[in-house]
């Protein structure tokens, strides 16, 4: 496998620069600093129009924002993976899967922890449902886990979705894509749209039903198959007026009507396994630290929470 070593800050690894299946790695550059320190490497998985780095290295926009330098700073060996912005829980799960195959490979590691933000819910889900002895455990922060309202709505509109679906595939996909360097990514926005969907969730969920709450709004089961399972999520919609992407979730969240969510996911569809807590003052963008880190005012850093959710899984041994 070929390795590209990219200079920077926190020393940035691209694995497999030949293949559509990279991930990106953040090395620890504090050896003494063990607060994030895991057993098993922390592989991310990014959402719905999601990606790993937007840009060049030095200069570039990365989806969770200053999160992986800072675990990395604290000891954690992190990996970013990036899978189609756009396709079906089963699609993406797959290329995942590989990835963190690749990451076994380069590591030595036995297992890998795998955190997942909105789509990565279900599709670190899947990975640990198609190879649950290599995952440790599984994060999902503001998981689709049980479908979303505002998937509903659209592919409520028919010919509309289809319309949409053509248009952003067309135009919007292969900039992003072209952006990250990642021109051959399949993409299928109206299989992500069914994935994502109330009916697609309760599909996928018969088929991994581990973690998924058997209550409305309950806690799912901690630890299943040797695998820990932990969620949090925001509940606001609106957080900061000068956050560009304040107007695209707070309409957003009005699919949702008077239940609580953070502009694209309700708070009880977050739900999964331990829940850690579902009421951070987030909108959905913000539990990722974007855009650029513009939040709420006294909302709680996203920065240190994946840096307090590391410490978390080094203290279960994981």
């Amino acid at each position: 496998m070929k390795s590209k070593l990219i200079t920077g800050l926190v020393g940035l690894t691209l694995l497999g620069s030949s293949s559509a299946f990279a991930a990106v790695q953040t090395t620890p550059t504090n050896t003494k600093a063990t607060y994030a320190k895991t057993k098993y490497p922390i592989v991310f998985n990014h959402g719905m129009f999601g990606f790993t780095r937007l840009g060049v290295p030095e200069f570039g926009l990365d989806y969770f924002y200053r999160v992986l330098p800072d675990l990395a700073s604290n000891g954690a060996t992190v990996y970013a993976t990036q899978v189609s912005p756009l396709n079906s829980t089963e699609v993406r799960g797959e290329q995942l899967v590989r990835q963190v195959e690749e990451v076994l490979a380069i590591t030595g590691a036995k297992k890998v922890n795998l955190i997942g933000h909105s789509h990565g819910g279900p599709t670190t889900r899947y990975a640990a449902g198609v190879i649950p002895s290599k995952i440790a455990s599984v994060t999902t922060v503001a998981g689709v886990n049980k479908g979303s309202k505002v998937a509903d709505l659209l592919l409520s509109t028919g010919v509309g979705a289809t319309v949409v679906s053509a248009f952003v595939e067309a135009t919007l996909v292969p900039v992003m894509n072209w952006a990250q360097g990642k021109p051959n990514l399949p993409t299928n926005m109206n299989a992500s749209l069914k994935s994502l969907s109330t009916q697609g969730a309760l599909t996928f969920n018969k088929r991994f039903p581990n973690g998924i709450p058997t209550t409305e709004c309950g806690q799912g089961t901690a630890v299943t198959n040797g695998i820990y399972n932990y969620s949090w999520t925001g509940n606001k919609t609106v957080t900061n007026v000068l956050d560009p992407d304040t107007i695209v979730v707070g309409l957003a969240g009005l699919a949702f009507g008077f239940t609580d969510n953070d502009g694209l996911v309700g708070t009880c569809s977050a739900h999964f396994g331990k829940v850690i807590r579902d009421d951070y003052a987030h909108n959905h963008l913000d539990e990722v630290n974007q855009i650029l880190g513009l939040r709420g005012l006294f909302s709680p850093d996203p920065v240190e929470l994946y840096r307090q959710h590391a410490n978390r899984l080094k203290l279960a041994g994981l």
